[in-house]
């Protein structure tokens, strides 16, 4: 079992459903932790074949994230989750995803999810 994390990605997207959040594009960092089996054979190997491949999703979170549009942190944050979990190599995700200065007073608002196989 192989333990991956994505440690603050920072993207731009259009995030939540005020007037002006509809039109001009915030940031969200997200955080991710992915647990998935990795074969002996692939480690002995030490070729890409047989692993689950971070740079892979990380490309698809990416394109997805910065083309979409989206007015809760919890859809976001469920559908990058559904997105990991999609791979059967997957035994366990964590998707957390911060909206900096969504608050007056605060850093930050995050949504934070997880699923076991």
């Amino acid at each position: 079992m192989a333990k991956i994390r994505v440690k603050n990605l920072l993207l731009r997207t259009y995030i939540g459903f005020n007037p002006d959040e509809l039109v001009n594009k915030q940031d969200v960092v997200i955080n991710i932790e992915i647990e998935a089996s990795i074969s002996s054979e692939a480690l002995t190997a030490d070729e890409p074949d047989g692993i689950y491949n971070y740079k892979v999703i990380t490309k698809r979170i990416i394109a997805y994230v910065q083309d979409g549009h989206f007015k809760l942190l919890e859809v976001l944050t469920s559908n990058l989750l559904d997105m990991i979990m999609e791979d059967e190599r997957v035994t366990y995700a964590k998707v957390e995803v911060d909206k900096p200065h969504a608050l007056r007073f605060a850093e930050s608002v995050s949504y934070e999810m997880e699923a076991h196989r």
